[in-house]
């Protein structure tokens, strides 16, 4: 499980998942999304939080209901996506790590040294 999960309720974790899912291209746009029937199935999840999370990525403008049919992801929505995932990276993550550089006295050099080592090895 992604760290990052650890302390948001199963609701999000799921709607989260799927965002990562249409992230990483797993899932396109005007795809059709799993059923929340089969999400609570593999995943050995009430169905009623699986329906809550598929309800935050309606209200977040991610997916929406074909009546009858099911829910299948927005067009033009990984770009959106892409803009969250970027503004939330700048908040949780680069605004701590240039605190804790800055306490360790590394300067703007040093920073992007280390920033591109880090980045040509890798995962």
């Amino acid at each position: 499980m992604n760290v990052m999960y650890e302390n948001i309720p199963i609701f999000a974790r799921i709607a989260e998942g799927i965002k990562d899912s249409i992230l990483s291209g797993e899932i396109k746009e005007g795809e059709q999304l799993p059923s929340t029937t089969r999400i609570s199935k593999e995943y050995n999840i009430n169905i009623a939080t699986v329906n809550k999370a598929v309800n935050v990525l309606v209200a977040q403008g991610v997916a929406f209901k074909k009546r009858g049919i099911g829910m299948f992801v927005c067009e033009g929505v990984v770009d959106k996506l892409i803009e969250e995932r970027r503004n939330s990276f700048k908040q949780n993550y680069v605004k701590a790590t240039l605190k804790e550089a800055k306490r360790l006295r590394y300067s703007i050099e040093d920073l992007q040294r280390i920033v591109k080592e880090v980045f040509e090895e890798g995962e």
